[in-house]
């Protein structure tokens, strides 16, 4: 377990040394992230160690909404003032999302096949 928790860390340095180094505008842990996905894919498979750990942590993922939501009753004011930007642009974000994940499968799946069934 120390060792995959020593791999998750160093995945996560070495993106914030890839992110200040080049001067992205990305959290260092994203790319990080992708880094050891690339090292999973070149590997072929997760060791099972490390799916250990992973599932260990996020058997407590519950646990980092805590913060989030103490911030969010420490606020409760200024979110109560600021409620019609907040919910406007809430689903102006959800709709554009829904939009273009539906017609990135569109565009991804191609042309689909008429299954000859009643319409």
């Amino acid at each position: 377990m120390l060792e995959s928790l020593a791999v998750l860390l160093l995945c996560q340095l070495l993106g914030e040394l890839i992110v200040v180094a080049v001067g992205w505008p990305i959290p260092g842990p994203v790319v990080g992230m992708g880094l050891l996905f690339v090292g999973l894919v070149i590997r072929g498979e997760a060791p099972q160690p490390l799916v250990d750990t992973a599932q260990g942590l996020l058997g407590q993922l519950s646990l980092l909404f805590v913060p989030a939501g103490v911030g969010v009753m420490t606020h409760l004011t200024l979110l109560g003032n600021q409620w019609l930007p907040l919910t406007s642009s809430l689903l102006v974000s959800t709709l554009l999302t829904i939009a273009v994940t539906g017609w990135l499968m569109q565009r991804l799946s191609g042309p689909v096949a008429d299954s000859g069934g009643d319409r």
